[in-house]
């Protein structure tokens, strides 16, 4: 019955809007043939084209038409969560009737201080299947939007895990709003999902130039030598086998740490197979583009004991911080273990010591093998942002190849929106010194003339600082707010709602790209009027970078812009990206630093920035 309802109320679904906008239509249809010809789509889609529904309409028209019988909307943040969550409400104003979910990292949804999943600790978790099906049974029968607010709102009447209802929930939805790790993450990712459902399924990949690093993190795993010594402490003496599988590991580990801090050339360490990176004087890691087999073989071991111990109560002899201290352990254990057996030429071995401490990694360089191994079954994905550029290298890293589809966008909004500066000042590091007060003067004169509310964007914290402390000293009569790095929710809210119209002094925000304030915030009209862009974004040099470059320049591609230039660029243009939201938008955008200048960076800027202004004197 609900499916003969839904693909009825499919049918007479007309487009939501009045008016499709500037390439809306184009991409909606270009999504509809992706999802008929069972490919992949890379899509650029340009901010204010309205992507989220030039996606999810057509593939909800799929669903009626019986192309397919579910989709999965895939996101990094809450923010883009939740615009999927609107566009699904307004079509189903217009007479939509179709179950969909949002789910909610356990950690947020959870109804407990502390997550412990435990019937002994957990009234919830305790009979919770007992009580499972009549609580689906009831949500299912009288709701179609399951938000975070409605599951909790069940779970609560049934006494049910919130996390663990959502699950199961998610099974017999048709539309599921979360993060990207329920598909791509081998730890979360949603295993019932049949080969022949995942036949009928689509995936829809928003802002998908995220996926890049998060993929790299997904599919790396670490271990710690001091963990393993822990366990042998707290285990010494209550449970012998423990004991000796954590023994065993940490005599590997002495080892390895005693090998990490001899000396030894480069030359020489190369030669073996082996290159030593030196990093920043907090850290060294020795590299080896080889999987270390002992070292799985223990932790393997180490695995078999765990889980017998666990199982049959021998893991409590520590009480239960030592068992959960053995839990969190075992857990990054099987991971490692998992990743291990992914191991190619794709990865290195990365041995650091970090403050003293040995960290042994198997870095993923390249995810896309593994993406690609994911997403295998699925009819199809669409990979969509505002930023993948250029969509060769987002194609490479994603798993796409010559076959699949990609479209890129014009903006929607007009030229005259926007007005682009240049300031070919350098923003390297060896000059930031040097240029830093040449940087807070241009800024502090360009709110003298152009007065109103300002986002700048700074590569790191201690360059955000090191400015903000030479700007502070021009004592113009505005309003000042910083980002920080351990923010709260309150305290992102507030700043965010500090750029409001008709504010009585001027505001500039000081904000890092890449940051929380850096992509998927929306401030529309004067409650933001300009962007400040100081660097071209490069991620902070070091070995796992340094490691990525080289790898890309083995298999033929330019290592340096695939490791520092395109994803610094990507953080450029999504900061860039937060002033014209609307058709009615006008702003200032302020680029700063000579390298914007070059035919490389030039090839990277969508069309509305040029051409750019360039001021060549120190003042605007």
């Amino acid at each position: 019955r609900h499916t003969r309802e839904r693909d009825g109320s499919i049918k007479a679904l007309g487009f939501p809007y009045e008016r499709y906008r500037q390439g809306q239509r184009d991409l909606a249809g270009t999504v509809y043939k992706t999802h008929l010809d069972s490919k992949k789509l890379f899509a650029a889609a340009p901010t204010g084209m309205g992507k989220t529904m030039s996606t999810l309409f057509p593939t909800i028209k799929a669903v009626g038409e019986g192309v397919l019988r579910r989709l999965f909307y895939l996101t990094a943040k809450t923010l883009t969560r939740t615009a999927a969550e609107e566009a699904l409400s307004l079509m189903e104003d217009k007479g939509l009737h179709l179950w969909s979910i949002t789910l909610t990292a356990k950690d947020k949804i959870c109804f407990q201080d502390k997550v412990d999943c435990h019937k002994e600790s957990c009234p919830f978790a305790d009979g919770h299947y007992d009580r499972l099906n009549l609580a689906l049974l009831d949500l299912l029968g009288n709701e179609t939007r399951l938000t975070r607010s409605v599951i909790e709102a069940y779970s609560r009447k049934h006494r049910v895990c919130p996390f663990e209802f959502a699950l199961d929930a998610a099974y017999a939805a048709d539309a599921v709003i979360c993060d990207y790790n329920y598909i791509f993450d081998p730890r979360v990712s949603l295993k019932r999902l049949w080969e022949e459902e995942k036949r009928h399924t689509a995936l829809l990949v928003d802002e998908a130039h995220n996926l890049v690093d998060r993929a790299r993190e997904m599919y790396s795993a670490e271990v710690d030598k001091a963990a393993f010594l822990a366990l042998q402490r707290e285990y010494k003496g209550k449970n012998m086998g423990l004991y000796k599988a954590a023994h065993a590991i940490n005599r590997f580990l002495i080892t390895v740490k005693k090998e990490c801090a001899a000396p030894r050339s480069q030359g020489a360490a190369s030669s073996q197979g082996n290159a030593r990176v030196n990093t920043h004087r907090r850290a060294e890691a020795l590299v080896k583009r080889e999987l270390p087999l002992e070292l799985v073989e223990l932790l393997t071991a180490f695995l078999t004991v765990a889980e017998r111990e666990l199982a049959t109560g021998g893991a409590a002899a520590a009480g239960r911080e030592g068992t959960e201290q053995l839990l969190t352990v075992y857990f990054a254990v099987r991971h490692f273990v998992r990743i291990a057996a992914e191991y190619d030429e794709r990865y290195v071995t990365l041995t650091e010591m970090v403050k003293g401490e040995l960290r042994i990694k198997l870095f993923c360089l390249d995810p896309s093998r593994l993406l690609q191994k994911a997403g295998k079954g699925f009819r199809s994905t669409i990979f969509f942002s505002a930023t993948l550029a250029p969509l060769s290298y987002f194609r490479d890293l994603l798993g796409g190849d010559q076959e699949d589809y990609a479209v890129s966008f014009p903006s929607p909004f007009h030229k005259e929106q926007l007005n682009v500066y240049i300031s070919p000042v350098s923003t390297r590091y060896r000059d930031r010194e040097d240029t830093k007060d040449r940087i807070a003067t241009q800024l502090a004169e360009l709110i003298r003339l152009h007065t109103g509310n300002y986002l700048v964007f700074f590569s790191s914290y201690d360059y955000l600082n090191g400015v903000l402390e030479s700007f502070v000293r021009y004592e113009l009569d505005i309003d000042v707010i910083v980002q920080n790095n351990r923010m709260s929710e309150e305290e992102r809210e507030a700043y965010l709602g500090a750029f409001h119209e008709g504010r009585q002094r001027p505001l500039i925000g000081f904000a890092v790209m890449g940051g929380i304030f850096g992509e998927g915030i929306d401030l529309t009209g004067e409650r933001l009027t300009g962007v400040v862009i100081v660097g071209v974004g490069l991620p902070q040099i070091g070995p796992e970078r340094d490691i990525i470059r080289e790898y890309f320049d083995k298999v033929g591609k330019n290592g340096y812009d695939y490791a520092y230039v395109y994803p610094g660029m990507n953080k450029v243009l999504q900061a860039g990206g937060r002033l014209i939201r609307t058709e009615t938008d006008r702003g200032t955008l302020l680029l700063m630093d000579d390298r914007f200048l070059q035919p490389k960076y030039q090839m990277l800027m969508p069309q509305e920035w040029k051409p750019a202004m360039i001021l060549r004197s120190p003042s605007i």
